[in-house]
């Protein structure tokens, strides 16, 4: 039977009773399922719900505003050869967060959550606000002081309340545990919540499908707390178990080298925290200097002979730039992802001939004064 597990001590709790950490103040996971087969897909649906039948728990009433079913875009990638774009800035509030949300408060409303609180200085909080607006849920955003206008403004325009904490991004972690502790609201945490990576594993399944149910030799992915990445790895692996592929796609997690902890672990062989210096990044997206599921997002990598690649700063710009000019407006952080496209093909570790997905998470809209920034000096 589906349960939450505690991968550290094993304990396992039912899905029926809402949780977002194990007794010990763990994240809890949900271990990949049987998978589905293409005859299972729901065609009724243009949303990331045709793939329903792959969730744990049966979900009668989603809350939904049209999220996945995102384009796949061939282009021609230079030095990196033709390479396929998922284009999930393209998701209703501007990133692939929005699978995730729709999944999990979908779950967490029909077992009788009213209220939810979420920390977060950027698209996870735009998102949950967004979803929980849709569903008709009281959500309340903590974020960090210095969260920038323009994306606490997307939050407010959905009704929520925000509450805006002085000092470091874990302090408005502790600042929303502390709301959900005193009963207001239910932790709805895009970090720690594993029924929104049960939302992110569609971009695996929406993968398998857009490819003519083929999995992709490669998927290149933005990575700070994993969600995206982890929600591959569960879809995949899935397929694999249904028999649907034959093999699951490389996995490579794409961080900048000024906060890249998921980089440093992998190359030192280990699965815990190694230090590395951590510094201000463009790719704010990804500056997570200690996500919660490292060991999990390093066994991803592993498991599927893909990799980590620790992107310099202007190499992150130089990308942006580049899919600017392509007429794909995202965000700093997806422009990681295609840096570290043309890195792996310059050293030999993807090739031209073999499928390689780069998956684009942002819309450069939530940043567009940086974008320009970032953009216009090139062109001097």
């Amino acid at each position: 039977m589906t349960h939450y597990l505690d991968p550290f001590d094993g304990s396992t709790y039912p899905l029926d009773e809402p949780r977002w950490c194990s007794a010990d103040g763990r994240p809890l996971w949900i271990d990949p399922g049987p998978g589905i087969g293409r005859d299972e897909i729901d065609s009724t649906q243009r949303s990331s719900w045709r793939y329903r039948a792959a969730l744990p728990v049966d979900l009668t009433a989603p809350i939904t505003l049209g999220e996945g079913c995102t384009p796949l875009l061939e282009q021609d990638w230079g030095e990196a050869g033709r390479v396929l774009v998922k284009a999930e800035w393209l998701n209703p509030t501007g990133s692939f967060k929005d699978r995730g949300s729709s999944v999990m408060l979908s779950y967490l409303r029909e077992r009788g959550v009213a209220a939810v609180v979420e920390d977060s200085s950027g698209n996870g909080g735009s998102s949950v606000a967004g979803y929980g607006a849709a569903g008709g849920l009281q959500v309340t955003i903590v974020a960090p002081e210095s969260t920038s206008a323009a994306k606490i403004a997307q939050v407010r325009a959905y009704g929520a309340d925000v509450e805006l904490v002085p000092g470091p991004r874990e302090a408005s972690q502790q600042a929303a545990i502390g709301i959900a502790e005193s009963g207001e609201a239910f932790y709805a945490s895009h970090n720690w919540q594993a029924f929104f990576l049960q939302g992110t594993k569609t971009l695996g399944y929406e993968l398998w499908e857009d490819l003519g149910f083929r999995a992709p030799d490669n998927v290149i992915l933005p990575v700070g707390a994993g969600s995206s990445l982890l929600g591959c790895s569960l879809a995949f692996s899935e397929l694999l178990t249904a028999g649907q592929i034959r093999r699951m796609p490389r996995l490579f997690a794409a961080q900048p080298l000024h906060c890249s902890p998921l980089d440093a672990s992998v190359t030192a062989g280990v699965g815990t925290p190694v230090d590395r210096p951590v510094r201000p990044t463009v790719a704010e997206g990804t500056a997570i200097a200690r996500p919660l599921r490292l060991a999990q997002m390093v066994a991803a990598v592993r498991s599927t002979g893909g990799g980590t690649i620790a992107v310099p700063e202007d190499r992150i710009v130089a990308a942006l730039e580049r899919l600017c000019r392509r007429g794909l407006f995202v965000e700093p952080t997806s422009a990681t992802a295609a840096a570290a496209c043309s890195m792996l093909r310059a050293a030999g570790t993807i090739r031209p001939e073999e499928s390689t997905v780069v998956v684009l998470s942002g819309s450069g809209l939530k940043a567009g004064s940086t974008v320009a920034e970032l953009v216009e000096p090139l062109r001097d």
